[in-house]
């Protein structure tokens, strides 16, 4: 089950999922359909930023109007914003590329959906008991984001080419009414959600929607972080399928690579809503959003200084009350040497490759420097390069791609055999020969590990590169 009550939410949440559908299928090809009938990259980006920026005020107005006038009350009102919007844009201001017009029913639409989309977590907050609130809310962003950047994409990637960029677009319209249907007609939940009293009291709700960042600070901070983790991800459809179309890919591939990026999203927006429930929302965030993800890359290194510290008196290493075994040393080995032997695997590999020479922009050092650079990108999970490296060959492509999944996946596979093995272990007592992992002289040992593994393992690369090219231009 979902949660136990309210049943008929089942139906809204499918409401939820054939909207988002609906206002998702033209994120990922109108920024460089509009830039084809004669926009500037300039003009589209700021047609998106407007965009965005009515949405953040549409976000933040849902849960007030939902609070004081009613959640169908507001979401029936999103509705009507976003097909007058939609109908104005494509309609009116698109045919003719009349710019301001287009601004305006551009940011119409996007004034609309949260009121329809966000009011909907109101009603999630007033209709699911305490125990299943993540869940629920799981739920909610698994339908909103499949519906938003995955369905979306892949049905727009199927419709332009069946029916045209503009008659998709015309689609959306039905694609909104059939999920407004869902959600307000066939979700028969009779809880009454708005609060009671005249225009007073509905005001007085309001206007506690506006002052509460000032009263409670951490929402504004919560909001400025959504920001930042955002900006990134509706930053890419302005630019990337043009850069992607460099590249030979299609409008159509480009939208199935965006609809398959967020099919992990999805899963894991409904597995962590589980989690949420089970350790708290606070814990959640805390502990695999921050900790987490930087502990789990610290560990391996956190374990070789205990080792070495063992080694330094003479006793078994310990580590959270377990003992450092042979099993626990291999993978912390492999897991801190994981990024060095991408990098300096592929980068020597590529440098006995003739058909890589044609790729470089420069000869020396520096073009060594670019090899290095690239691997050493790949090795890190970013994937950039220098300016003028032509990564775009099939030996490039195929061991940077190589290079990256190894230096992704193996710290992780390691990570997990040695929270595994140390699970199964028995802890031992702490004893005055105990080595402490909470004091100055342990982090300052985790630091010159650090250093000296990264020291050995690159500097010989460093000098046949930066450092020669470096020093070269000195002398």
């Amino acid at each position: 089950m979902l949660f136990r009550s309210p049943k008929p939410l089942a139906w809204a949440y499918l409401g939820i999922l054939i909207f988002m559908m609906g206002d998702g299928i033209e994120q990922g090809w109108l920024s460089p359909y509009l830039i084809g009938r004669g926009l500037s990259l300039e003009q589209s980006a700021g047609l998106f930023t407007m965009y965005g920026v009515t949405i953040a005020i549409s976000a933040w107005f849902s849960g007030v109007l939902a609070e004081a006038y009613g959640v169908k009350r507001t979401m029936f009102a999103g509705l009507v914003l976003y097909l007058l919007g939609t109908c104005g844009f494509v309609g009116l201001s698109l045919p003719g590329l009349h710019y301001p017009l287009m601004l305006a029913t551009y940011a119409l639409r996007g004034f609309g959906y949260p009121l329809f989309a966000y009011s909907f977590l109101v009603w999630i907050a007033y209709a699911a008991p305490k125990n299943g609130l993540g869940k629920a809310v799981g739920w909610f962003w698994f339908v909103f984001t499949g519906g938003l950047n995955v369905l979306g994409a892949y049905y727009s990637s199927w419709a332009i080419e069946r029916i045209g960029n503009i008659n998709t677009l015309w689609t959306s319209v039905f694609w909104a009414l059939l999920g407004a249907f869902f959600a307000l007609v066939m979700n028969k939940s009779q809880k009454r959600l708005a609060v009671a009293g005249g225009t007073r009291e509905k005001m007085r709700e309001l206007l506690k929607g506006i002052t509460i960042m000032k009263q409670e600070p951490k929402v504004l901070l919560g909001g400025i972080v959504r920001v930042i983790n955002t900006t990134a991800q509706f930053a890419f459809p302005v630019f990337l399928p043009m850069y992607m179309a460099d590249y030979g890919f299609t409008t159509t591939e480009w939208l199935r690579i965006w609809g398959t990026i967020f099919t992990a999203n999805i899963v894991f927006n409904l597995i962590f809503g589980f989690v949420g429930d089970k350790v708290g929302w606070r814990n959640t965030i805390i502990w695999f959003g921050g900790v987490g993800c930087g502990l789990y890359g610290m560990l391996a290194f956190a374990i070789l200084a205990v080792f070495i510290a063992g080694l330094m008196v003479g006793r078994t290493p310990e580590f959270l009350g377990k003992k450092i075994e042979p099993y626990e040393m291999k993978w912390s080995v492999l897991v801190c040497l994981a990024t060095p032997i991408a990098i300096l695997v592929g980068s020597g590999l590529a440098a006995v490759v003739p058909s890589v020479m044609d790729s470089l922009h420069n000869g020396g050092a520096h073009g060594f420097s670019e090899m290095l650079y690239a691997y050493s990108s790949c090795g890190g999970n970013n994937g950039s390069a220098f300016a003028g490296f032509n990564a775009n060959t099939v030996f490039l492509n195929v061991s940077l791609g190589l290079m990256m999944l190894f230096a992704r996946f193996l710290p992780i596979i390691g990570t997990l055999a040695i929270a595994g093995s140390l699970a199964g272990k028995k802890k031992i007592a702490t004893t005055a020969g105990t080595l402490s992992t909470t004091n100055g002289m342990f982090v300052f040992l985790l630091i010159v590990v650090v250093l000296l593994i990264g020291a050995l393992s690159f500097f010989p690369a460093l000098a046949l590169g930066p450092l020669a090219e470096f020093f070269g231009s000195i002398a």
